[in-house]
């Protein structure tokens, strides 16, 4: 995958914000995804690590194992991982913010399972893996690399193999009809603000699809069997809830980390996405991705 070149400009406009602004609504462990409220009384802290539990457990993980992190964020997937499986893990990022912060807590560690993180996209990794995990990364990579990652995965892995891939996806015509859902004007405006504003070259997948594929089916093409996928749709309305009342909380702290416009701009897109998830034109889902040993390699 030497000639195609990461993101990383796209990725550090955003994640290299400030690593203070985000901890200002994120939870200690600094887990910039769907949380997963599987107790009702969980606190966004509680219900982030049951998140990464979720898909953990999933990998079917087991000590001496390297499990590859992809877009690790600030680690806490990592951690997660060496701390209750005894696995060695491999954390990319393309964030300098997410991956000094990251450094500086693997340094702290001594013993046990080894970690590693990485300034490094799928792209540029040529290692064997034993196991993969990627939680919200693959709204960066776009439509026409899937084919590529898939195989990447596929090749990096063992005949064993797993992969759990966890993303935003978007509802395509059929189900939004099906489901009396439609997009407005203000809706599509809204969506663009993300694209331009907040999250520059993203793009979201649709979950399956036919005339038009989904992720089931770009994994299917690889190799991979799709096992099971979950979707956590309320999930994340509730998570984006959370992250917008620490925010407005955090106001005056905000602004004096960024400025009015920056703490303005953070509000309407968290507020706003936690809407579309609410009216379910959005969704996020963990694709449990298994290695068909029978494929070619």
């Amino acid at each position: 995958m030497k000639d195609l070149a990461p993101f990383y400009a796209n990725v550090q406009s955003h994640y290299d914000l400030s690593d203070e602004f985000f901890a200002l609504f994120l939870d200690p462990t600094r887990t910039y995804s769907c949380a997963y409220w599987d107790k009702p009384g969980y606190t966004l802290e509680q219900a982030q690590l049951a998140k990464i539990d979720l898909a953990l457990g999933k990998c079917d993980l087991r000590p001496g194992m390297t499990l590859l992190d992809i877009g690790c964020g600030w680690g806490s997937t990592m951690l997660r991982a060496m701390d209750r499986y005894g696995v060695d893990v491999i954390g990319l990022t393309l964030s300098r913010n997410q991956f000094d912060y990251v450094s500086a807590q693997l340094d702290q560690r001594r013993g046990g399972p080894r970690g590693e993180v990485r300034l490094q996209g799928w792209e540029e990794f040529d290692q064997k893996v034993d196991r993969i995990v990627t939680v919200g990364a693959f709204e960066h990579f776009r439509a026409e690399r899937y084919p590529d990652f898939f195989d990447f995965a596929y090749r990096t892995l063992p005949d064993d193999g797993t992969m759990l891939l966890h993303t935003i996806v978007v509802y395509g015509p059929d189900h939004l009809r099906a489901n009396g859902l439609r997009w407005t004007r203000s809706d599509l405006a809204f969506m663009r603000f993300i694209r331009d504003a907040i999250f520059p070259g993203g793009q979201l997948p649709l979950p399956t699809g036919t005339a038009l594929r989904g992720v089931r089916e770009y994994a299917q093409e690889a190799g991979f069997t799709v096992s099971r996928i979950q979707a956590l749709q309320a999930h994340y309305a509730k998570t984006l809830d959370h992250w917008a009342g620490a925010l407005k909380r955090e106001r005056d702290r905000a602004i004096a980390l960024s400025d009015e416009q920056t703490y303005l701009t953070y509000i309407t897109y968290l507020a706003g996405c936690a809407d579309q998830f609410r009216a379910g034109r959005l969704d996020v889902m963990q694709f449990t991705c298994t290695k068909n040993a029978s494929m070619p390699v």
